[in-house]
């Protein structure tokens, strides 16, 4: 069963939130903090799912048509009585009406319990901060963009992630050469050597990540990696309490064949890496076999800014352990074409200065 977990300030019953600065959870109404231990047994109720370790919400009967509830469900607000809808795979929001944060427990059980997170260690301003620095010395971006406000929507999110470990054992053939040139007053001399190369070895991997959400872009979510997992604690519902999170939709044996190419790749690479001092190296046979231990479901925190600019949306991404930003940027065409005539003539000018170098040189 699906229910709604508010975590409630003893001191004032407000709504608390987990605090990326304090690392702890804080009370916004009356600023008391409290230590992990002190809200431990609302994450073992989440896990046992004991019914009596905390107060429910039931689901309401309000009809829906069948395109209107697919991949919905509603809840009430234990906070204020308002109607919270969700996506099947959300598992923390805030009421649209209190705007308290709320977490839906059934969606954190059993298979679909995480077993660590990644705690937010950037908060919202510091997030604002990063866009900003992002948009700096982005000579092409255009000034409006840069000096306006068009920030839509900012939200921290929870992400599902799947950590790999594994090993890897690869065999890999080159043709390799080495060319060497010498001249005397009447030739210039080249020999070309031939040689064969073999190279094989053993490389292990530890937490190697990928997103298990459809929704989130594969490309987005490599992009904005690395996350450092030695920053990850045990799971606990509290970190997500004045966040948004994502459960997996894709299990992790959908996920692996993307973790396999990259520790492919990457064991590819290594070995290469070996084959030094020769002119040329072309692999003419690989095998690479892949080993995997079992996955780890790690929640990752990731802010979120929506921005748009002449009708078209541009979402930015940011690190939320490290604060790293991707995203892509407006292009100023008129900036665009003063720079590139702004270029050539400069390359001309560079041409015409060394023209003129060598004729006085050779007159």
């Amino acid at each position: 069963m699906e229910n709604l977990l508010t975590y409630k300030c003893p001191c004032c019953g407000g709504a608390i939130e987990f605090d990326s600065k304090l690392q702890k959870m804080k009370c916004p109404y009356c600023d008391t903090e409290f230590e992990s231990d002190t809200l431990k047994a609302f994450d073992d109720a989440l896990k046992q799912g004991s019914e009596e370790s905390f107060d429910k919400a039931k689901t309401t009967d309000k009809t829906w048509t069948d395109e209107e509830s697919d991949g919905l469900s509603v809840f009430v607000c234990k906070s204020c009585g308002g109607e919270v809808v969700a996506k099947s795979t959300t598992s923390a929001t805030f009421c649209p009406f209190c705007d308290n944060p709320v977490v839906i427990s059934g969606r954190l059980s059993g298979e679909l319990y995480p077993d660590k997170v990644i705690p937010f260690a950037v908060d919202k301003k510091a997030a604002k901060k990063a866009l900003s620095s992002f948009f700096l010395k982005k000579r092409l971006l255009p000034k409006a963009f840069k000096n306006e406000d068009h920030l839509d929507e900012i939200k921290g999110v929870y992400l599902p992630y799947w950590f790999y470990d594994g090993d890897a054992s690869a065999y890999i053939r080159y043709d390799a050469t080495k060319v060497t040139s010498w001249s005397d007053k009447d030739y210039i001399y080249t020999r070309t050597a031939h040689y064969m190369l073999i190279r094989d070895g053993d490389l292990s991997f530890l937490n190697i990540p990928s997103d298990g959400s459809s929704e989130f872009d594969d490309a987005v979510s490599e992009s904005i990696e690395p996350f450092n997992f030695s920053g990850a604690s045990d799971f606990s519902a509290q970190y997500l309490s004045g966040f948004y999170a994502e459960r997996y939709d894709l299990s992790s044996d959908k996920c692996i064949d993307r973790v396999k190419v990259r520790m492919k790749n990457t064991t590819e690479t290594a070995i290469a890496s070996t084959a030094l001092g020769y002119t040329t190296v072309t692999p003419v046979q690989t095998s690479i076999k892949v080993s995997n231990s079992e996955a780890k479901y790690v929640l990752c925190p990731v802010w979120i800014l929506n921005t748009s600019w002449n009708g078209k949306k541009y979402p930015f991404y940011v690190n939320g352990q490290t604060g790293k930003i991707i995203g892509d940027l407006p292009l100023d065409k008129g900036a665009y074409w003063r720079w590139l005539c702004g270029l050539t003539a400069s390359i001309s000018a560079g041409l015409a200065l060394v023209m003129t170098l060598l004729h006085f040189l050779f007159i």
